[in-house]
């Protein structure tokens, strides 16, 4: 037998101006054409004035409790992946905690980049298999349009906000890989390659900085990594891609996931795909994704999920999960 850190209920949140393709078409040298063409997008969320990431995590988490039936005072830990945080500190994952009404448990965030949910998944399964909590809170929400150059057409059209949100409790398990719940993580960074993608400022710099991304070389990268990571994950509990259900990828460009896919030998008919609605929503992208995959009726109890995801860093890894 064996602690399992199984799901119990997903949420999201997407801000309510949507930001169409054709938006940009009279600010910058692009056509809506263009956009999809070369990423899959057709349009995003944009977060209003004033409206912050760690708002637009606690409507998604109070969105997952809804559905695991479990109170917000039951939850024993709070883990937020964002790099786009309201303040330097303290946490959005304190500002979480009070905003949902929790007083007992702990809360803190993970920054890595669109990698982020994934890193913090591993976490709170590792708080869960170890004892240190029986009831986490996970959550990736980002504001990315605070971080735009909106003169670099290249970058400023592929990114959007918003949040998702998943509740994990521990149970027991067989320690098999037919149990409910994570049944493998795999983490990776080599910030050989932190040039590649990054923002320009920060608090040491006094200043917020805007995205940086050399484009061709991270696709190259994504590709070859995504692909790696999920075998890997696979591997640690005897599985390969043809026991998968569902790939939940990092939404960042459709030709990456289609890439990957092809390369892990996944058909894309088992593969969710929400980047045309969301755009690349970073952290936020692989719960975002879970929540519609499962409301859309795609994802089910028993299924086995795959989510993999890569960003700045460079940072990547992947999480096999029996749903």
């Amino acid at each position: 037998m064996m602690r399992r850190a199984v799901v119990k209920g997903v949420g999201h949140y997407l801000p309510e101006r949507v930001v169409t393709n054709a938006e940009f078409e009279e600010s910058l040298d692009t056509t809506d054409e263009w956009i999809k063409a070369r990423s899959g997008i057709e349009r995003r969320h944009f977060a209003a004035e004033g409206q912050t990431t760690s708002e637009l995590a606690a409507h998604a988490a109070t969105a997952a409790l809804k559905m695991a039936g479990i109170a917000a005072e039951d939850i024993d830990a709070i883990v937020v992946a964002t790099s786009t945080a309201d303040l330097t500190f303290p946490s959005a994952a304190t500002m979480v905690q009070r905003a949902i009404g929790n007083t007992t448990g702990y809360a803190f965030d993970v920054q890595a980049v669109c990698a982020g949910f994934v890193f913090a998944l591993s976490n709170a399964n590792a708080l869960i298999v170890s004892g240190q909590a029986d009831r986490v809170l996970v959550i990736g929400a980002e504001t990315f349009s605070r971080i735009m150059d909106w003169s670099d057409r290249t970058t400023c059209v592929l990114f959007g906000d918003g949040a998702g949100a998943l509740v994990l409790e521990a149970e027991e398990g067989e320690g098999a890989n037919t149990d409910r719940g994570i049944l493998s993580t795999d983490l990776n960074s080599d910030g050989r390659y932190k040039d590649l993608l990054y923002v320009d400022g920060g608090v040491s710099t006094q200043s917020t900085g805007r995205l940086r991304m050399e484009g061709k070389e991270v696709f190259r990268h994504a590709v070859e990594k995504l692909a790696q990571t999920a075998d890997t994950a696979l591997e640690k509990v005897g599985l390969g891609p043809a026991d998968v259900d569902w790939v939940v990828p990092h939404q960042a460009n459709i030709r990456i996931i289609q890439s990957t896919a092809k390369k892990l030998g996944v058909e894309m008919e088992r593969v969710v795909v929400t980047v045309q609605d969301h755009g690349n929503t970073s952290a936020a992208s692989i719960p975002l994704a879970l929540s519609v995959g499962v409301a859309n009726g795609q994802i089910k109890q028993g299924d086995l999920v795959v989510t993999e995801a890569i960003g700045g860093g460079l940072a990547w890894g992947a999480v096999v999960i029996r749903w």
